[in-house]
Formats: C-alpha cells, sequence, structure tokens
C-alpha cells in the first residue's frame, strides 16, 4: 500500500475520524515503544511542517526516522531508461530506490514541481519512478501535482471546527510574488470534493485549475459573492495551468482582509503555511480569533500519524 493520493484511500471521511481518534490515543496513553521499525523522508526541497510533522508522528508510532536530503547530500539521480549515464547523473533510480527498500519500511518523498514542463509534472515523473522501483510503501510529502497529507491534515481541521452540517467551504487564490504549484489546490480540490461540503473556488480568470479536479466544486469568479456565508476561508496561491507555471496576475484586491472576511459567517480562516503577510492575507486577519492556521498545522502530525499506523504499523 502507498499513499500517493486521495485514490489510495478507501474512505476519506473515515480517514479523518480514525486520525482524530488516533491523535486522542496518543495524548492518553503517549507514544509507542520503539518498534524496530524505520522509515527514510526523502527531500529534494525546503520543508519545516512536513519534515517535523513526520518525524514527530514517527516517534509517536515508535518509528525511527532518518532524513535525507538528496540535492546536497546525495549523488545526482537518473530517472530514465536506457540513457547512457555519461553526462551528470550519478546513480540511476533503479539502484536507488532498491538500496532504500532494503534499508527502511517505507519511504517518504518530496519533490516539487519544475514549473516549466506541464506534462513531466503532471505525469509525476520523480515522484513516479519511486513508486514503481521501490518494494516498500511510498509516502508523498508533496510531489508535483499532490499534497495529500497537508489536504488530510485540512479535512481534519474542518472537521473538529465546524459548527453546522454541511457547512460553506471556499478556497480563494490569493497574489503571490512567486510562481508556485497547483499542488495543495489541486489535492484541496480532491479531498473536499469527497466531503459533505457547500464547496466553492475562487479566482481570477485564467487560473483555473485542470478540469479533473474542479469535480464537487462550484467555481465563481467573484470573490467577494464567493465568500458570502462561508464558514471557513481556506486562502492560497498558485501558478497558472493553461500558461502553465506563468503569474498572471499580482492584484492586490484578491488578498484576504477583514472586509472580506465580514462577509462570510463568521469564517474560519485556514493556509497551509508559509503565508506571505499583507500579501495573501493581512495580518489583522491571521491574528485574529477566527484564524486557525496553528491548529491546522498541529493536524499535520495528525495526518501524518495515521498514514504511518495504515502503511506501517
Amino acid at each position: 500500500m502507498n499513499f500517493c493520493s486521495i485514490n489510495d484511500v478507501d474512505n476519506p471521511q473515515g480517514w479523518v475520524d480514525e486520525a482524530l481518534a488516533l491523535k486522542k490515543e496518543i495524548e492518553t496513553y503517549g507514544p509507542k515503544v520503539y518498534t524496530g521499525k524505520s522509515i527514510c523522508l526523502l527531500f529534494f526541497n525546503p520543508s519545516l511542517r512536513t519534515r517535523l510533522s513526520m518525524q514527530k508522528a514517527s516517534f509517536n508510532l515508535g518509528i525511527q526516522s532518518f532524513i535525507f536530503n538528496l540535492n546536497q547530500e546525495g549523488w545526482q539521480l537518473e530517472f530514465e531508461d536506457g540513457t547512457v549515464m555519461n553526462g551528470y547523473t550519478s546513480e540511476h533510480i533503479k539502484e536507488a530506490a532498491g538500496v532504500l527498500s532494503s534499508y527502511f519500511d517505507a519511504i517518504g518523498v518530496r519533490s516539487f514541481a519544475s514549473l516549466s514542463n506541464k506534462e513531466e509534472d503532471y505525469t509525476e515523473k520523480v515522484f513516479n519512478q519511486f513508486v514503481k522501483h521501490c518494494s516498500i510503501p511510498v509516502i508523498n510529502m508533496e510531489s508535483a501535482t499532490l499534497h495529500p497529507l497537508q489536504s488530510l491534515a485540512d479535512m481534519i481541521t474542518i472537521k473538529e471546527f465546524a459548527q453546522v452540517k454541511k457547512p460553506k467551504v471556499v478556497l480563494s487564490w490569493a497574489p503571490h510574488p512567486k510562481a508556485l504549484p497547483q499542488a495543495v489546490a489541486n489535492s484541496f480540490l480532491q479531498w473536499a470534493g469527497q466531503m459533505d461540503y457547500d464547496f466553492v473556488v475562487t479566482h481570477p480568470e485564467g487560473y483555473e485549475l485542470a478540469p479533473e479536479f474542479m469535480q464537487g466544486a462550484r467555481l465563481e469568479y467573484d470573490q467577494k459573492k464567493a465568500f458570502e456565508g462561508a464558514d471557513f476561508i481556506y486562502a492560497k496561491n498558485w501558478s497558472s495551468y493553461e500558461e502553465y507555471g506563468q503569474i498572471l496576475s499580482q492584484d492586490k484586491k484578491w488578498m484576504i482582509d477583514k472586509v472580506k472576511m465580514n462577509l462570510t459567517n463568521n469564517a474560519k480562516f485556514m493556509h497551509c503555511l508559509p503565508v506571505r503577510r499583507n500579501v495573501i492575507v493581512t495580518d489583522e486577519v491571521i491574528d485574529s480569533e477566527n484564524s486557525i492556521v496553528m491548529q491546522q498545522a498541529a493536524h499535520r502530525v495528525t495526518s501524518a500519524n495515521l498514514v504511518l499506523r495504515k502503511l506501517i504499523g
């Protein structure tokens, strides 16, 4: 069993409930004693929450975690079959994955989008080679197009704070000075589409996400209209999918501020972090009592606890 996307989850709503139950169990009885199992957390890109939440969850379950920053500490990997390796790559993914599989009980892989080649990113060229060649469970710690650990944590957070049976959840694009991948937004769409939400996505024209991720969501180009009556506002930037990786707008009018939050049903504010203050969201909103970004970040451990227990016990 792998954890690559929501497609590896038999019952997304059930996983949310299980994760909260496991969190309570760990808080009640404390971490497990060492089980003799281990996981390698392999990073091609920077991380704070993902790295530390996976390490903390490993500790909670009595699993030894090993961190490896491949771009700084490892050999350059070759991912193509049949390549004459007389260039800059030193080790083929086949051997690397085989070695990792012999050392550990699972592996987590974090590999961002290049934002230069849509086909390579959306076929998950790097991540899927680990899935193909590893003989142990592989966990997606954010790939080119998806971030399921974050999305599971998001669903857990909404479950914890929802005051109505069917909350209105709004995913809102917000400006950012750098081009960012669609991974968090794509994954949030997948998971939210499986929940009992009134689910709305709002963004400027030109920032439409890949159509396969929009099932279960309503698109509203008018941000203020989308915010009306909302119970949760999730802010996130992403670059263009059609004009791949491009920044089409940095319109400050899309920043989340108090005036827009006043249109909601006293909505909770969410963001996956790190966040650009007074670009994505004003200080007044993110520092308010309705901001649950810290609780959301804490649930990264909650989601990782469950995934690790599901995959390696």
